[in-house]
């Protein structure tokens, strides 16, 4: 890549050159915005065969397959190399052709792939065989003698867990949990999902303790909330049974006094009044 970028002016290979640090940065957890980098990128140097094969895998990991395959059939032209041969049959398979995946699968560009390349293929093929409903074509596919290795390459969790979730679609239990095993212990990266897959079989639940936790806290503040309200419920009753009954006759003939008292109007005086002068004629008396 650094020497195709040399072939344009500095400035120009630096602006490129970010873009494209960018796409391979983000690709994984920010699919959408990895492709946006691609196309700036794409639009500066359409003619740089890395920059055709970076917007082809953006493209790509945004299940554009038709756009990718068109980059990716660039990349190939520019360069000549086959290395792409797998992953431009998997678009196909995203385009729903995987008759021409399989067509692919035979050409003579596999026998040129590295070994890398050619499970890479394998894998692809399989997947068209179950795209076609052909389960057990999909098994044969899978068995080869990188299946059976023991050694662990970079390929073989992938290769070993596809073969189990093939055998699961075919009904074959026992075996597809004996391979999700087998793939859980080549898997040193966390690539699959194996060990979901392995407790899944096994009738493993997986319980969120966090919502569990907030659920009873839930529970638990709703009945001290209940509490609380039948304590002042009882309180209440209380109060009203410990009240002198002559103590509420006053009160009550206080707030009639008041609620119908009126300051506009000449015949009533006002209470502090009214109490004065009752205090006036006590004297007088």
């Amino acid at each position: 890549m650094r020497q195709e970028l040399l072939s344009l002016p500095k400035g120009l290979a630096e602006e490129v050159s970010k873009n494209l640090v960018m796409v391979a940065r983000l690709i994984d957890e920010d699919p959408e915005q990895a492709y946006a980098y691609s196309r700036i990128a794409l639009r500066l140097a359409s003619r740089v065969a890395a920059v055709r094969e970076a917007a082809g895998f953006a493209a790509y990991a945004t299940q554009k397959y038709s756009e990718a395959l068109a980059e990716f059939r660039a990349a190939k032209r520019m360069t000549g190399s086959v290395e792409l041969w797998p992953v431009m049959a998997d678009c196909e398979r995203g385009l729903g052709r995987p008759e021409r995946a399989l067509a692919m699968a035979g050409e003579p560009e596999v026998q040129k792939l590295d070994k890398a390349g050619q499970v890479e293929m394998r894998l692809v093929a399989a997947g068209a065989r179950r795209d076609q409903g052909q389960l057990e074509a999909a098994i044969v596919t899978l068995q080869s003698p990188e299946l059976a290795s023991s050694a662990v390459q970079p390929w073989t969790a992938r290769l070993r867990y596809a073969y189990a979730d093939a055998l699961l679609a075919a009904g074959r239990e026992d075996e597809a949990r004996e391979w999700f095993g087998k793939a859980l212990e080549a898997d040193k990266d966390g690539a699959t999902d194996a060990s979901d897959r392995l407790a899944e079989l096994d009738g493993v639940e997986f319980v969120d303790a966090a919502v569990d936790l907030s659920d009873d806290d839930e529970v638990e503040n709703e009945d001290l909330a209940e509490d609380d309200r039948d304590e002042d419920d009882e309180d209440i009753e209380d109060d009203e049974d410990d009240e002198d009954p002559a103590e509420v006759a006053a009160a009550e003939r206080a707030t009639d006094v008041t609620e119908y008292y009126d300051e506009d109007d000449e015949e009533y005086e006002s209470l502090e009044q009214s109490a004065a002068d009752a205090d006036v004629r006590g004297d007088k008396a």
